[in-house]
């Protein structure tokens, strides 16, 4: 999963212009992503997995929600770690005293076990949990592939920030992946309101764009609608419709800021 390539589009662009316009995405790996973070994905030219930067405790890097019959229910990645030494995503190691595997496959069983796809992919589960992981990233980014390409996108390459020769600090890195790979617009999640600066990409000819997120309403088991699960749980219920429902299709482009 090496190397600097430029992906191949697989999804429309942002902006409706006559000339060809490069979008990167950059976000950090997480543990059975939702939906927004494959609609970033589906919407990028270039994507990559920011792995290399400092872990957050509260973060989504080793855990998500799924849908019980009881409500949400959270699947958590037992870490080594201590957050005194400040460790990068790619250190986090998998503290595998506890049986969180066996937890886990389980749990997606029995609480999709009647969903309409579930036997399209369950095959996958069981195969990921049989294996012994020692790195949180390696199973993060494992997930990340394996749930692209049964939405649709397997012809995506997924790029790792920690593989690509740029350096700088915070804002002034992001700007530097950007030139790196000739983007034009940096496709950002929502949350970067609230640290970006524009104008650091201004300055270097590249548009900034914010993730507006509309989460979709799709049928679930269990009642009520729950939204901002894991993208697993669209997948069970919808199967290969699953794209076209977290990416809005028949709504259109995302319009000009």
């Amino acid at each position: 999963m090496g190397g600097v390539f430029l992906l191949s589009t697989h999804g429309p662009s942002i902006y409706e212009t006559g000339g060809k316009l490069v979008i990167i995405g950059i976000l950090q790996p997480g543990y059975l992503p939702w939906l927004g973070f494959f609609e970033q994905m589906y919407r990028s030219d270039i994507f990559i997995l920011y792995d290399d930067v400092q872990y957050d405790k509260e973060g989504w890097r080793n855990r998500n929600r799924i849908k019980t019959a009881n409500g949400v229910q959270w699947l958590t990645v037992p870490i080594l770690m201590k957050f005194s030494d400040h460790p990068l995503i790619t250190d986090i190691q998998i503290n595998n005293e506890v049986n969180w595997r066996k937890k886990h496959l389980s749990s997606i069983k029995q609480n999709y076990g009647k969903a309409p796809f579930f036997k399209d992919y369950v095959d996958l589960f069981e195969e990921a949990y049989s294996r012994d992981w020692k790195f949180l990233v390696n199973l993060d980014l494992y997930f990340i592939m394996k749930l692209a390409e049964c939405l649709g996108m397997g012809e995506k390459s997924i790029l790792r920030s920690s593989d690509v020769p740029v350096k700088g600090e915070q804002i002034e890195r992001l700007v530097h992946l950007c030139k790196h790979f000739g983007a034009d617009t940096f496709y950002e999640g929502a949350a970067g309101r609230n640290y970006i600066d524009e104008r650091a990409f201004w300055k270097e000819g590249i548009r900034v764009k914010f993730q507006d997120y509309q989460h979709p309403s799709y049928h679930q088991l269990y009642g009520e609608f729950i939204p901002h699960l894991s993208v697993i749980d669209l997948l069970f219920n919808h199967g290969r419709e699953s794209l076209s429902i977290l990416t809005h299709q028949d709504k259109g482009r995302l319009s000009n800021p």
